[in-house]
């Protein structure tokens, strides 16, 4: 079947399939070409112009977000952002979203998504260290629900053992706004020996581009564009749009890569992933940033599949495939170092100085157009936010009733986003590589260097409960919890990537709140001093004009200087003393217990001090730092109740507290808060530098008893009732 004609590109209004609009067709064809695109081009326009791409709709509120500090080795613009840990070493870390492969097919859209991440973090040259993952699904009352859950969970283990990188942590939420939406965020975190790395540019007339990896097949045709649009009833999901992986090949790409970067760094000039839109991604991208013209020769591309076009072959997300610049006297290094791997590289093309994108199929001219017109002249929509409907008037200050003390506490730990994830996180392989001194199950994920005393920490965070209640405020509690995690491993938040997800943001509503969620996060990052160096947007999460929650993941990283300082939040020993660090007010919009109780959340948030949350966290710090916390916990969902339980889980203790605190307030979810136990020797240590701010609750017991008094109420919970209560909550729902 023969091509559309330029003109019936035009008449017919075909681009419009493809996600441009009028006015941007127009712009393309009127004012960058001066004549009518023919098939291929229009087709690569489309991907490029995508949000998913070129963040034309995003574009100026991620202008808000720092992505500087004296660290700061590489921002945004490369595969991934780099930060220096000193001893000439730095980690490389990023985010991506891939949400709607996930939704129509689980398992190949999460193992998709792993895979192109693990390739953002080789491309600079690293070796990859560890994976996190933030998963959000509906409730977990369906058979749809549990096949996607099932699936996307096997499909992230699935990539992440066959390669050999640990899964040391993430989180995993249920709510109804996600059911045909689910939100799938993968994190890859890399290290390099050394602060040298590639830059994904391809500079220097006549130098070769080089392909490398498996064959291009039809693939993923049109997943930046599918990802840029919402689903609907109407509309049919694109399984075509969704990739296929194949993680061994992905295993030697990586070694292949790391190695050739490493040993041989002076032949080549730059490394790209072909990740969202494929080969046209990569090379456009490349040579604009090098401000250079690119010729392709499409023959020389290794193909899978027979007959394929000019189109196709450039749209293709076929994955476990790259990029490389090299210099011409290298030519036949490159293709044996390669070849010795197993893997298919081959020369498909050279730069030049013209600044034009030629591209060649069957000896025929099929592209000639400016390079820079498919990421520099993207046009940037300026939105108008407007505050929603429902957060006007939202003063309400909700409180909880608490008919049965015992009864709420065990409503808390049955919630599906509270309850332990075990059964579906020990998919996972954590311990591989034998590197992972944290597993999954605490505040965060520990990853020691080895050779040195240093370890990385690690946490995914998104509470979109909060930023649906209040996006500014909810922005900013999501950096930091995320921080409050760090913290409490023992490290110091140096970087941030992100995943933010929203809905359609030509909707004024929606707009405004990623415009005033970005602030908070901004807001945050300013004050910590802790840059957004990577990430990516992820908009159009709907179906049938339904909007998830707004929902920014923040991928945070720290350092853990002394692997001395290392610290978990399981209670370790029956007699320590149990310490609450932070005042607790009435804080129950947004909660859990709102959630469980008016089956939503609403209501107006407290206003966050941010002095105190930056002054409790150095407390911590100095605590643990002096060798005085024996474990430690942050307080977030579920309040005291969640963060109390979840500590004495792990080696089955006890504990006996009374607390001035209400019985109600044991449910707040207060901000700036920390549990933690110590020897009792070490009590005036400890209260001499936490001053004021603390309440010392009690101490563990080894009776198996949760013995609890408040203000107003006591009980005694048993361990194996509460636990049991936690640990099945989970696979009781699934099965």
């Amino acid at each position: 079947m023969s091509e559309p004609t330029p003109v019936q590109i035009k008449e017919e209004k075909i681009y419009q399939t493809w996600g441009l609009s009028d006015s941007e067709y127009e712009l393309i064809s009127e004012k960058i070409l001066g004549r009518l695109p023919n098939y291929t081009e229009t087709g690569l326009y489309s991907v490029m112009w995508s949000e998913h791409c070129s963040y034309k709709n995003s574009k100026k509120v991620l202008r808000k977000l720092p992505n500087d500090s004296s660290r700061v080795l590489a921002g945004p613009g490369e595969d991934a952002g780099i930060i220096d840990i000193g001893d000439n070493q730095a980690v490389v870390f990023k985010a991506e979203s891939h949400n709607h492969p996930s939704a129509v097919e689980p398992y190949q859209g999460a193992a998709t998504g792993v895979g192109g991440i693990i390739r953002d973090i080789f491309s600079m040259g690293a070796t990859p260290i560890a994976l996190l993952d933030s998963l959000k699904f509906g409730p977990i009352d369906n058979d749809q629900t549990k096949h996607l859950v099932k699936e996307v969970v096997a499909g992230i283990g699935g990539y992440g053992n066959c390669i050999g990188i640990p899964t040391i942590g993430g989180e995993i939420t249920f709510e109804k706004c996600y059911e045909k939406n689910p939100l799938v965020n993968a994190m890859c975190i890399g290290l390099l020996d050394n602060t040298q790395f590639k830059h994904g540019q391809a500079s220097g007339n006549n130098n070769l581009i080089v392909y490398v990896g498996s064959t291009t097949g039809r693939d993923g045709i049109h997943g930046a564009t599918f990802a840029s649009d919402e689903f609907s009833n109407k509309k049919k999901k694109q399984r075509s749009a969704v990739q296929v992986g194949n993680p061994f090949i992905e295993k030697l790409l990586m070694d292949a890569c790391v190695e050739i970067i490493q040993e041989h760094s002076d032949w080549i000039l730059g490394v790209q992933d072909m990740g969202a839109a494929g080969l046209v991604s990569s090379t456009a991208e490349m040579a604009s940033k090098a401000q250079s013209g690119l010729m392709l020769n499409l023959d020389n591309v290794p193909q899978r599949e027979s007959g394929m076009s000019a189109y196709e072959m450039m749209l293709s997300e076929s994955q476990e495939r790259m990029v490389l610049c090299i210099k011409p006297e290298f030519e036949d290094d490159v293709l044996d170092f390669f070849e010795a791997y197993n893997l298919d590289a081959v020369i498909i093309g050279k730069v030049t100085s013209d600044k034009q994108y030629k591209i060649y199929h069957q000896n025929k001219l099929v592209v000639d157009i400016p390079i820079d017109s498919l990421t520099e002249d993207v046009p940037e929509y300026d939105h108008q936010g407007v505050k929603p409907a429902r957060l006007e008037n939202n003063n309400d200050q909700f409180v909880p009733e608490i008919k049965s003390f015992k009864e709420s506490w065990m409503n808390i730990l049955r919630s599906p986003s509270i309850a332990s994830k075990s059964y579906l996180y020990e998919t996972y392989d954590s311990q591989v590589k034998s590197n992972t001194v944290v597993r999954p199950g605490s505040d965060a994920g520990v990853v020691r260097i080895r050779g040195t005393k240093k370890a990385i920490v690690a946490t995914n965070d998104s509470n979109s409960r909060y930023v649906y209640v209040d996006p500014y405020i909810g922005g900013q509690i999501t950096v930091l919890e995320a921080a409050r995690n760090i913290v409490a491993s023992g490290g110091i938040p140096v970087g941030i990537t992100d995943c933010l997800n929203y809905g359609n943001p030509e909707d004024p509503e929606i707009f405004w709140e990623l415009d005033q969620s970005v602030q908070g996060i901004a807001d945050v990052c300013n004050k910590f001093d802790v840059p957004v160096i990577s990430g990516n947007v992820s908009l159009y999460n709907e179906f049938n004009k339904e909007a998830i929650y707004p929902s920014p993941m923040i991928g945070m990283v720290g350092l853990i200087e002394d692997i001395s300082h290392i610290t978990t939040s399981s209670f370790k020993d029956s007699g320590d003393l149990i310490y609450l660090l932070g005042n607790t007010g009435n804080d129950f919009n947004g909660s859990e217990i709102q959630e469980q109780q008016l089956g939503t959340v609403q209501g107006k948030l407290n206003e966050i001090d941010l002095d105190i949350e930056l002054n409790n966290q150095q407390l911590i710090l100095k605590a643990i730092k002096n060798n005085l916390l024996k474990s430690c916990h942050d307080l977030s969902d579920g309040g005291l109740v969640a963060a109390i339980s979840e500590s004495a889980f792990e080696n089955e203790l006890g504990f006996n507290i009374q607390t001035v605190l209400t019985s109600k307030q044991m449910f707040s979810e207060t901000q700036s808060r920390y549990l933690v136990t110590i020897e009792s020797k070490d009590k005036e240590s400890l209260e001499e530098i936490f001053k004021d701010n603390f309440e010392c609750l009690g101490f563990v017991t080894n009776d198996s008893v949760f013995s609890i008094h408040t203000s107003d109420d006591e009980m005694d919970i048993e361990l194996s009732e509460s636990l049991s209560n936690w640990k099945e909550a989970i696979p009781c729902l699934m099965k």
